[in-house]
């Protein structure tokens, strides 16, 4: 039975009922803030992963696309929702430190090859600094980034390091705004 609403609408509803946690917490650039957003509480619940695959689907094709990807953690459920959700599209992962066995690789998932037009998505973005991280190790490998899509924007800069980096557009799914409207540092 398909659901109401758009896949955005849902996935901000899905978000504002499992994701946003408040209370202070350390993020990960290292501020401190009077909530969370978990992303992942959210978009590993078939609702969550359903919409998000949708958007992140649509927005491979429209960039043209041919693999997706990012940072491990933060990029591994938003990219393969994108497979469930049928892009043509190879999913990857970024580690955050090289394997030190087997292949040794830093990006893993199928082969891409020179020129591979790569979506770089993230859950969420505070700073930008991992999903810029992200961008420079593929550039290192060779590969084009033609976007950056995130799940959720906190509105706190990272935008702006993103579309520096990538040289390509970015899109967050939703903002900080779209599911904490009442937040305290608005």
């Amino acid at each position: 039975m398909p659901s109401e609403g758009s896949a955005r609408e849902r996935l901000v509803a899905e978000l504002r009922e499992h994701a946003l946690v408040i209370g202070q917490v350390t993020l990960t650039s290292g501020q401190v803030a009077q909530y969370y957003v978990d992303a992942k509480r959210a978009i590993l619940r078939p609702a969550g992963f359903r919409a998000l695959g949708e958007l992140v689907a649509e927005a491979a094709r429209e960039l043209g696309a041919t693999a997706v990807g990012g940072m491990t953690m933060g990029a591994d459920p938003v990219a393969c929702a994108a497979l469930a959700a049928g892009a043509d599209v190879k999913a990857f992962f970024v580690r955050k430190d090289r394997k030190a066995h087997g292949l040794e690789r830093w990006v893993e998932g199928p082969p891409l090859g020179p020129g591979e037009r790569c979506l770089i998505v993230e859950d969420v973005v505070t700073t930008g600094g991992s999903t810029v991280a992200a961008i420079e190790r593929v550039r290192d490998e060779g590969l084009e980034v033609v976007g950056v899509v995130s799940v959720l924007d906190r509105l706190a800069g990272g935008a702006q390091a993103i579309e520096t980096a990538a040289g390509a557009p970015y899109r967050p799914l939703t903002t900080i705004d779209d599911v904490y409207p009442d937040r305290p540092d608005r």
